[in-house]
């Protein structure tokens, strides 16, 4: 279960590394989670909360909001964030580019195309076996990673998010 404190390490953690970027790079972020209740002609209405505390099952919404305030654009914009590790990743927001996530927090990837090599074994006869890869489990990723256009122009806030799954 992911608790208040949980929720307030990750966004101060998010905070930190956005915060760290030199310039007029203004960073918010916030957790949300997705609050199901019948409306009134009888369809379900799904509604976006900010979470008192999150329980298995709940479906995650984490909101990056980054503006430049500036009058020139800001180069090569990168914004990592740590994934805790009772959650998975499950998928971009709709509308919002996915992020790349990272095992190692080294190699950044697709969670489709992000190779997770398997430790070598020897053979009985003793040669090493080829390195086996499989793809990276949604539970796996441990931080993730926006890299935003280019060039951020002044003015319009950009408002990335992605799923995750308790």
């Amino acid at each position: 279960m992911i608790t208040r404190p949980m929720i307030a390490a990750v966004l101060a953690t998010t905070a930190a590394v956005a915060s760290a970027a030199a310039g007029p790079l203004q960073v918010t972020s916030s957790i949300m989670v997705e609050a199901r209740s019948a409306a009134p002609d009888g369809t379900t209405r799904v509604t976006l909360v900010k979470p008192s505390r999150v329980t298995p099952g709940d479906k995650v919404i984490f909101i990056l909001a980054y503006r430049n305030t500036g009058a020139q654009p800001l180069a090569n914009v990168v914004l990592d964030n740590p994934l805790p590790r009772q959650i998975a990743y499950r998928s971009a927001n709709p509308g919002s580019p996915a992020p790349d996530v990272s095992v190692d927090g080294k190699t950044f990837g697709s969670l489709a195309t992000l190779p997770r090599p398997q430790p070598r074994r020897q053979h009985a006869r003793g040669e090493p076996q080829r390195r086996h890869q499989r793809p990276v489990a949604p539970r796996e990723p441990a931080s993730s990673r926006f890299a935003g256009p280019v060039r951020v122009p002044g003015g319009p806030q950009m408002r990335p998010s992605f799923r995750l799954h308790t």
